[in-house]
């Protein structure tokens, strides 16, 4: 094994989001940082955010209502936002030529709509400092022990340093990378670590309808979700129908919720196609269409009595019940009841939640009752630091993933500086 011959100030392993912030930074104090990124190219996860348009942040300037969202982690997070919270990931990125533009749900994205741009400005941020880039070089072993890191290995190299950080990632999306090493080293060196799960993922059904409907997008409809026949809760918003089930804003945050119920056994869910439509209401406005359409056969007007787009998925469901080729004239007061029971309760059974390769977040990682969440600076392993998807924090999609890199980030940079 031959050591490298530079000391460095700091070494980062892994190129993401909250590596490059934290070399970036640390580097920009005048500490000499080498970032260690076992892919070829730096930020891979990053270009593939907000569906390449990177949602960079939040935008939630109120810091408490921001880290309610955090869940049991809000009480650790105070003292890192206040010294870099959305406000100030709005100005650095901002004070490097890159605008960020607000949109649905307080999301904020640069202005080009282009993560490669978010990309670009934490490379030159990282080079202005001098930071050393290796790419294409997997970290294989961690020296060291509870008295601290003495250096890491790639193959038969050895990199040493003052002071370490990880920023390995946790497993979602592993084909970028994110295979959960720091996880494991982390939890050999004898921290806590909760196993990752994917948290922030779409949903799998088993009904062949909701496949037929892939790519349409559906706003303002209520699912309502049952474990083992008993209503366990409904949720209201935008559902993007895919060709193995449910994803979209609304279906990814509620995920984990699902999880939990299918620990405990069956779940089903139906979907209201018409939440602001009462059985009585619904039922009128079909009464109108099949008067206006009486000579037509039922399976042509059903475009007339169904959300746009998602006529050809429901119109089987109506079969098991009456002739879909029947005229509308000959269809009866209880058939015409059960097109609008159908309706508002569409049928579903859940068969489990999409893996890793799938989620958008996966939570998981060290317990921040071990790290000083002031500095982010382990408080087993004296001179390690450890920032975003590594720590233990439950967050939904929407900006929140990526704020938390920037904080734990820039805050473990500017103390791995000091």
């Amino acid at each position: 094994m031959t050591p490298i011959k530079t000391k460095f100030d700091l070494i980062v392993v892994g190129g993401g989001a909250s590596g490059l912030m934290a070399a970036g930074r640390a580097a920009d104090l005048g500490k000499r940082v080498l970032l260690l990124e076992k892919n070829k190219k730096v930020g891979e996860k990053l270009k593939m955010t907000g569906g390449g348009r990177c949602n960079i942040t939040n935008a939630e300037f109120d810091t408490k209502v921001l880290l309610k969202t955090y869940g049991e982690a809000e009480k650790f997070l105070y003292s890192l936002f206040s010294q870099f919270g959305v406000k100030e990931t709005f100005s650095f990125f901002e004070s490097k030529g890159l605008p960020l533009v607000v949109q649905a749900r307080k999301r904020a994205f640069p202005k080009t709509e282009k993560a490669e741009d978010v990309l670009r400005v934490l490379l030159k941020y990282a080079r202005d400092g001098k930071v050393t880039i290796l790419t294409d070089l997997p970290v294989t072993k961690i020296h060291g022990t509870k008295e601290g890191i003495t250096g890491v290995s790639s193959g038969k190299e050895m990199y040493s340093a003052t002071d370490y950080l990880f920023a390995t990632g946790s497993v979602s999306h592993p084909e970028t990378g994110s295979t959960g090493d720091g996880l494991k080293w982390l939890e050999k060196l004898g921290h806590s670590v909760f196993p990752a799960t994917p948290t922030i993922v779409p949903i799998s059904t088993a009904e062949k309808w909701s496949k037929t409907l892939a790519g349409v997008s559906l706003s303002f409809m209520k699912i309502t979700f049952f474990s083992d026949g008993k209503k366990a809760f409904s949720i209201t918003g935008k559902i993007l129908f895919t060709h193995f089930g449910l994803s979209g804003p609304l279906i990814l945050n509620n995920a984990h919720r699902v999880a939990n119920l299918l620990h405990d056994g069956i779940v089903t869910a139906s979907i209201d196609a018409y939440p602001h439509t009462d059985l009585g209401a619904l039922d009128r406005r079909i009464v109108a269409v099949f008067n206006k359409n009486k000579n037509k056969e039922f399976r042509n007007i059903i475009k007339d009595i169904t959300p746009e787009g998602t006529g050809r998925g429901i119109l089987p469901l109506f079969k098991e019940n009456f002739d879909i080729n029947k005229k509308v004239h000959s269809i009866g007061k209880d058939e015409r009841k059960y097109i609008v029971r159908t309706l508002k309760a569409l049928p579903l059974t859940i068969t489990g939640l999409m893996g890793f390769d799938r989620a958008v977040v996966a939570d998981g990682g060290v317990t921040l009752k071990e790290i000083d969440m002031r500095t982010m600076r382990s408080k087993i392993i004296p001179n390690l630091y450890v920032t975003g998807d590594l720590l233990h924090i439950n967050r939904p999609s929407g900006g929140f993933s990526l704020q938390l890199c920037w904080s734990s980030g820039y805050v473990a940079g500017s103390h791995a500086g000091k």
